[in-house]
């Protein structure tokens, strides 16, 4: 049986309503790591459902992008189930509803279906399959051609709450343009994947799962995030099973008005959470970060410190391994065209004490199957 926060839970329900129901989005965000049932190599697969602009609806699913609609003054609406994977293979595969054929809850824990596309708390199941030549016909689908089935379930075992800045008061002043929640920031998968025509197999301690939300009116420029619970000690070689970092953000802004290069941050150490949340001002969080594009790789650098701790955080991704994952915004502009997205990360993080005004090393960890993300918008 599966137990929910239930102050937690409410910030991942569905939150298109007042004026982000003609102007927003909502998503729910789902990435683990499958082994292949014939050669048991690891393969990092995402799901996610997207949903766009509800009172805009048609009775057929209304494309941003579409020269047509964009002379009209067309605004995207539609449920997208968006699944795929990294490697290199990476692929981004988009299935698109109407709004009349979609159904959601608007109540806690979340449910929507869309045909056999189906996602809660604790389940997900679906099918995508893009032909080549619809692939090559719909660039306004904004994605490739292939074939995904899943059948999952899963357990949402350590949250991120980010604080007042996710808060029902800020949420129903839609002061941020763009909020987060990762209510399963090390989530348990449990299922199989069928992709193109090959099956892999999903089990809890080798999915290194994660699971998020992130909905608004606007997205984020630069936009990062970084997060893996595959963790080793590099002090005491022991794999650290009660663990997990999550770091996202970039540039918020609240009513508006864009605040300095900001993250939100936060180090799960086997049991002690280390918080580096800009918005918990009583921290006094600092945060420097930089993104490299290098031949082969892109690399991130981030450190967070605040008055009881510092994070320090350096991970690398090959490019052949990501993709540029594809969004619209509620107004149908597509701002990000170059926003970096991987799953096969690996890197570093050291993790300190603050003691007086030295900082006393705590760890040095390992991780691999790191989640990441970077992109700034073209201007």
């Amino acid at each position: 049986m599966f137990k929910f926060n239930k102050h937690s839970i409410q910030r991942d329900r569905f939150m298109l309503h007042g004026p982000l129901y003609l102007h927003g989005y909502d998503w729910w965000w789902h990435s683990f790591t499958a082994q292949d049932a014939e050669t048991g190599e690891d393969k990092p697969f995402f799901i996610e459902f997207f949903t766009i602009n509800p009172a805009l609806r048609e009775d057929e699913p209304v494309f941003g992008q579409l020269p047509e609609n964009k002379e009209a003054g067309k605004l995207p609406s539609y449920v997208m189930v968006k699944v795929g994977t990294w490697g290199e293979d990476h692929a981004q595969l988009h299935r698109f509803f109407a709004w009349k054929d979609v159904k959601i809850s608007r109540r806690a824990p979340y449910k929507i279906k869309a045909d056999d596309c189906y996602a809660t708390e604790n389940k997900l199941k679906g099918s995508v399959s893009i032909s080549p030549e619809e692939a090559k016909m719909h660039p306004e689908w904004m994605c490739d051609a292939g074939e995904m089935s899943w059948d999952l379930s899963l357990k949402k075992d350590i949250a991120f709450n980010v604080g007042y800045g996710a808060s029902k008061p800020l949420r129903d002043m839609e002061a941020f343009a763009m909020y987060w929640h990762a209510e399963g920031m090390k989530t348990l998968y449990r299922g199989t994947i069928v992709y193109n025509g090959r099956k892999y197999i999903v089990t809890p301690e080798k999915s290194y799962g994660y699971a998020d939300k992130n909905w608004g009116r606007d997205f984020t420029s630069p936009w990062v995030w970084l997060s893996s619970n595959c963790l080793v000690s590099k002090v005491t070689g022991q794999k650290l099973n009660n663990s997990v970092f999550d770091i996202g953000g970039g540039r918020p802004k609240i009513y508006f008005v864009p605040l300095d290069r900001r993250l939100l941050g936060v180090f799960y150490y086997e049991g002690k959470e280390y918080d580096f949340n800009f918005s918990k001002l009583h921290l006094k969080v600092k945060t420097e970060f930089s993104f490299e594009e290098k031949e082969d790789t892109v690399v991130w650098h981030v450190r967070q410190e605040n008055i009881h701790a510092a994070m320090e955080t350096d991970v690398v991704c090959y490019k052949k391994d990501m993709l540029f994952v594809n969004y619209e915004s509620p107004d149908g502009s597509k701002k990000h065209t170059r926003l970096w997205n991987g799953g096969n990360g690996t890197g570093t993080i050291k993790l300190y004490d603050r003691i007086g005004d030295e900082f006393v090393l705590i760890d040095e960890i390992e991780a691999t199957h790191i989640g990441c993300e970077y992109g700034e918008y073209e201007n």
